[in-house]
């Protein structure tokens, strides 16, 4: 699969885009930017990569390199929200119809205005412990490896004093491989970037298949991951892998 510059640069010049008019439409200053992420020298963040998907209409996933789909769950998402935001509105009584109404205009006032609305706005209350909603992108697995799931799109209740401020995407665990730290079901909060540190616990895509595991490097220089769980053998990577890194483990999230 393509890297995440790749289909950047291929979108944008098939919309006849520049650099610059794209780094405008991100709100930056310079095409410095986007003329590193086209050389895949780094990676956008997660605000950076929404309103990429949402210039070119694709979905995170096809950005990523996670997915050669690009329109399926972006179309499918929209739709549903569509009609589930329909069938509520008629329900409603023409009071509250209004009040939805408002609500709706004031948001849109709010966003051509470029006021950026916080996830943490959208916070519920449940026994003096407030929640918020997400959505988990991706399965990993602690185990022997699992296949991305193009249409993985799993909403998530959490408990907001448990969610870190700054992440990028969000993934559930399968499998046992590292326990005790991570166990099967987890949620794990991941900053994308292209490159962990030794020792560090990372998401890797290895021959098409997606693992949780601590990056390793032996006397001689290969690496390789490691398992928490003794159980479980090492994956030794070679020059004949196709291996790309998703991005670095900084939280971990399980209910008590």
């Amino acid at each position: 699969m393509s890297q995440l510059g790749d289909r950047v640069r291929e979108l944008r010049e098939s919309q006849n885009m520049t650099q610059t008019e794209l780094a405008e439409m991100l709100g930056m200053k310079t095409y410095t930017t986007v003329s590193k992420w086209e050389k895949n020298e780094n990676f956008p963040k997660g605000k950076d990569l929404k309103r990429l998907a949402q210039i070119f209409s694709v979905t995170s996933d096809y950005l990523l390199g996670l997915s050669d789909d690009k329109f399926k769950k972006f179309s499918k998402d929209i739709a549903s929200d569509v009609s589930e935001i329909t069938s509520i509105y008629t329900k409603l009584e023409t009071d509250r119809q209004i009040k939805v109404i408002d609500f709706a205009s004031e948001q849109l006032e709010q966003q051509n205005q470029g006021i950026v609305s916080s996830i943490f706005d959208k916070l519920t209350k449940e026994d003096d412990e407030e929640y918020m909603t997400d959505f988990a992108e991706g399965v990993v697995a602690a185990g022997h490896g699992a296949f991305q799931e193009d249409n993985l799109h799993m909403e998530v209740r959490l408990r907001a004093s448990k969610v870190p401020e700054n992440y990028d995407t969000i993934a559930t665990v399968v499998g046992d491989s590292m326990e005790p730290l991570i166990k099967n079901n987890d949620l794990l909060f991941i900053e994308v970037t292209s490159q962990v540190d030794a020792n560090s616990i990372g998401v890797f895509q290895v021959n098409g298949k997606n693992f949780v595991k601590k990056l390793k490097r032996d006397y001689g220089g290969a690496w390789y991951l490691q398992s928490l769980n003794n159980n479980y053998e090492e994956i030794h990577l070679s020059e004949n892998d196709d291996i790309r890194t998703i991005g670095e483990v900084i939280s971990i999230y399980r209910e008590d």
